[in-house]
């Protein structure tokens, strides 16, 4: 479950905190193959095994596998016949995230306020039991056909959830230092950021904490619009983009075209030594977009003076940034699935609370460069 401290700045205080959140509970992507997407998370990335259910679990119509790295939980979802929802989701979306679940204290206090507030049942309160207790879970829609799960767990003693057994395999590589999921990105369509930013805010109790805008994300070719909603203790923000005006077709464009719709663009994961995770990753294959190394010639005259050597952040492509709080140190993946849609940031905060507004230049224009190779710009 993800969590950070307690001690949060003044910015996530008027988040109204109608609904408690405690943290993220787990994240799950419906893909075609879960047991190859767990693998490659578990080599690729460092997460460890955890539960799995399945045919030899009484399940007939799907299967699932859980992996888990320090607070961070993914769920892999496969269906194992055609004509079900999870298949249809896979076949319009590819590989993406379904499901984010929330960690809270009352499931069905959760659910009631949400849908008092205007929001849309997914799955109404229902308690699942097994030997090692019960779960009492509910959700609602947000954008697009992700839902948000709101997770009761107090009185359970499991593995994972009801349902699931404990998986054992070997040949995991050790992990690699993430620690907890820091925030999740949506992108939505023209126009609607103002409408999910007011969801979060009326139907959960989030607040606004930073805005920005085309003049602040843009390059020559390309805009886009976001604004970061987070709930009242900070342990979870949601950024909403929407794709603004510009000459060519923008990364948000791209991925509303090839996810065909809304749905979450990427996942921030945090490390506390952002140098040690991303070599492991990138000695077990993760690929890295990399920025100009001019951007190093002139990033300390930026951001001022930095625990680490430059040396081994130019040589990895890892950006830094600064705000009033302190600095931050960032890097984007390569898209993780075959769809040019889904990735993962690695972000590691010297006490910034920012997400980088220094280095969108420079971000955006290598994604540009990797979308012309893609032909997609």
């Amino acid at each position: 479950m993800s969590t950070v401290t307690d001690n949060q700045p003044k910015l996530y205080a008027e988040a109204a905190d109608f609904m408690p959140l405690n943290g993220t509970d787990y994240v799950e992507m419906y893909v075609s193959n879960a047991k190859q997407a767990a693998h490659f998370f578990r080599t690729a990335m460092g997460f460890q095994p955890l539960a799995h259910a399945g045919l030899m679990t009484g399940l007939t119509d799907r299967e699932s596998y859980v992996v888990v790295q320090d607070k961070i939980r993914i769920v892999f979802t496969t269906p194992l016949k055609s004509g079900t929802k999870i298949g249809d989701h896979i076949d319009k979306h590819g590989d993406g995230v379904k499901v984010t679940a929330l960690w809270v204290d009352d499931a069905t206090h959760a659910y009631k306020t949400a849908i008092e507030r205007g929001a849309t049942s997914y799955m109404e309160p229902r308690v699942e039991e097994d030997a090692h207790g019960s779960v009492t879970r509910s959700g609602i829609y947000t954008y697009g056909e992700v839902v948000h799960i709101f997770v009761e767990r107090n009185n359970y003693k499991g593995i994972f959830l009801p349902g699931f057994e404990k998986w054992e395999t070997y040949n995991s590589n050790p992990d690699m230092g993430l620690k907890y999921i820091d925030h999740m990105v949506g992108n939505v369509e023209l126009g609607a950021m103002n409408k999910w930013c007011n969801f979060y805010k009326e139907v959960m109790g989030f607040a606004q904490i930073i805005s920005f805008d085309d003049n602040d994300i843009s390059t020559e070719y390309t805009a886009l619009m976001s604004k970061v909603m987070s709930n009242g203790n900070g342990r979870i923000k949601f950024p909403i983009n929407e794709p603004a005006d510009g000459k060519k077709k923008s990364q948000i464009e791209e991925y509303l075209e090839f996810y065909e719709g809304p749905g979450v663009q990427h996942i921030a994961v945090a490390t506390d030594n952002i140098i040690d995770t991303v070599t492991k990753m990138r000695n077990a294959g993760v690929e890295f977009l990399r920025v100009p190394q001019t951007y190093y010639e002139t990033v300390l005259d930026r951001v001022g003076s930095i625990d680490e050597d430059i040396a081994p952040l130019a040589e990895l492509g890892i950006l830094v940034d600064r705000d009033d709080e302190g600095y931050l140190l960032q890097i984007f993946t390569k898209p993780l699935t075959s769809r040019p849609t889904l990735f993962f940031e690695i972000i590691q905060r010297k006490g910034a609370q920012s997400f980088g507004k220094g280095n969108f230049k420079a971000l955006f224009e290598a994604i540009e460069r990797e979308q012309e190779l893609r032909g997609t710009l």
